[in-house]
């Protein structure tokens, strides 16, 4: 059992993900959370682009992050094909959470929308 269980959303942005490999997809950027439950519904994965230019926010089911305490950063079973096709938007473009976005952004990944 973790000595600490809770973390601040400060210090998960900037965390490293990795895919299965072992292979640094991105950072977490930003997490977001549903107003009525207090539960963070996805994590906003930093990819793609140079020098954190160009690079666009993938939200990710919070689910599918397990973190790795060897790695100190989150592990997905991901790679980054999926990620080609997956719903995204740019940091100054932040979409509206919706009911609609976040059934298919759970749908893309396999998860089911609660």
């Amino acid at each position: 059992m973790s000595l600490h269980p809770t973390i601040s959303s400060a210090k998960v942005e900037g965390t490293a993900v990795y895919d299965l490999a072992g292979d640094k997809l991105g950072a977490i950027d930003d997490l977001v959370i549903d107003k009525r439950t207090g539960h963070v519904r996805y994590a906003a994965l930093e990819f793609g682009g140079f020098l954190g230019v160009g690079t666009d926010r993938y939200p990710l089911p919070w689910d599918m992050l397990k973190y790795d305490t060897s790695k100190d950063g989150y592990v997905v079973n991901l790679d980054r094909d999926l990620l080609t096709t997956a719903p995204r938007y740019a940091k100054e473009a932040a979409p509206a959470y919706t009911e609609d976005y976040g059934r298919s952004v759970y749908t893309h990944y396999g998860f089911n929308w609660q």
